[in-house]
C-alpha cells in the first residue's frame, strides 16, 4: 500500500502485512492540519513504513505534553504521515494520502468536544470527549 502527497514527490510505502490503528480526530489543531472537521490517521509500526522524498515537519505539544511531528511535502504542502510522540515506535498515516474509499473505518473518535455538531458517525463507534483515556 501507498499513500502520497499530491504532486507524488513524498510517500510512504506501508509492508502488505502491516495492520492499522486507526483514529478520527476531531481537536481543533487535527482540523487545521487537515484543512477539514477532523483528521483521520493510520497508525503502523515504524518499521512498517518506508518514507520516501523530501519533507518538512511541524511539531506541536500535545494536550497531554508530548509532540506530535506533522511530516508534509515542500513542494504541495500535503500532510502524509505524522510521528506521535506519545507513541515514538509507531507513525500515523493521513486516511487522506491513502486515497483509498475501501480502507476500513476508524476504530474509534477523539476529542469529541469539538466535533462539528454535522459530522454523524456510526452508532457504535467508541468515542471520547479528549483522548481515549477520557
Amino acid at each position: 500500500m501507498e499513500a502520497r502527497c499530491q504532486c507524488g514527490g513524498l510517500s510512504a510505502t506501508i509492508a502488505d502485512d502491516a495492520r492499522a490503528m486507526t483514529v478520527l480526530c476531531h481537536c481543533l489543531d487535527c482540523q487545521r492540519l487537515s484543512g477539514s472537521a477532523f483528521g483521520v490517521m493510520a497508525y503502523y509500526p515504524r518499521e512498517a513504513v518506508v518514507l520516501r522524498g523530501p519533507s518538512r515537519e511541524y511539531t506541536r505539544t500535545t494536550d497531554d505534553g508530548n509532540g506530535f511531528a506533522s511530516g508534509f511535502c515542500p513542494h504541495c504542502g500535503s500532510t502524509v504521515y505524522a510521528f506521535p510522540g506519545k507513541y515514538p515506535d509507531m507513525i500515523g498515516i493521513s486516511l487522506g494520502a491513502l486515497a483509498d474509499p475501501a480502507f476500513p473505518r476508524p476504530a474509534r473518535s477523539v476529542y469529541e468536544r469539538s466535533r462539528h455538531d454535522w459530522v454523524h458517525l456510526p452508532a457504535d463507534m467508541p468515542r471520547h470527549p479528549m483522548g481515549r483515556e477520557t
